[in-house]
């Protein structure tokens, strides 16, 4: 067993220290994950704080302590997914653009807007894939489906990027 994976286990078993640990070790993949959702730096941070809360409650439903960080992101990406439906976003002001300290490109921005218009299945592979960098292995495991349902969802999600690129007249390559 891991040294990971017997923090797992004592943070299921009631150590709040471990489990602290935990979420200081995953912060950042759920930071990104949140931001990339939610696209407001103040939203992501209350994400972090609620899904580390929920988290916390529902610890003792942790089936298989090597997937804890694909459990943990899980519970961001249900959680972003339900506030982004609940607020029925527009897109945000220069400001929801500002994080770590730089501004992101116009580049970027007109990929975070296109991803806006996608299907959520769609937002979640790829901010899995491409913000979070993870594995196909390890986007399967969160999303609960084979690794070749995976490879589909990606690919469609892709050609839909572009497509939703070139219908606002952008010049990015996907």
């Amino acid at each position: 067993m891991s040294a990971d994976e017997q923090i797992v286990k004592a943070a299921i078993k009631g150590d709040d220290t471990a489990f602290l640990r935990l979420i200081q070790t995953y912060k950042i993949d759920l930071y990104k994950t949140a931001l990339s959702f939610l696209r407001n730096e103040e939203e992501a941070l209350e994400a972090i704080q609620e899904v580390t809360y929920r988290a916390y409650k529902s610890m003792s439903s942790v089936r298989d302590i090597a997937y804890f960080k694909t459990w943990l992101i899980r519970i961001m990406i249900n959680y972003c997914n339900d506030q982004v439906k609940k607020n029925k976003r527009v897109i945000l002001g220069d400001d929801a653009f500002i994080h770590q300290g730089k501004t992101e490109s116009h580049t970027e921005m007109e990929l975070k807007d296109a991803m806006l218009d996608l299907d959520e299945r769609s937002r979640e592979v790829l901010t899995l894939k491409y913000f979070n960098d993870m594995k196909i292995k390890d986007i399967a495991q969160t999303m609960k489906c084979p690794e070749g349902t995976v490879k589909t969802w990606l690919n469609k999600a892709l050609k839909a990027l572009r497509e939703k690129l070139e219908d606002k007249g952008g010049d990015l390559h996907v």
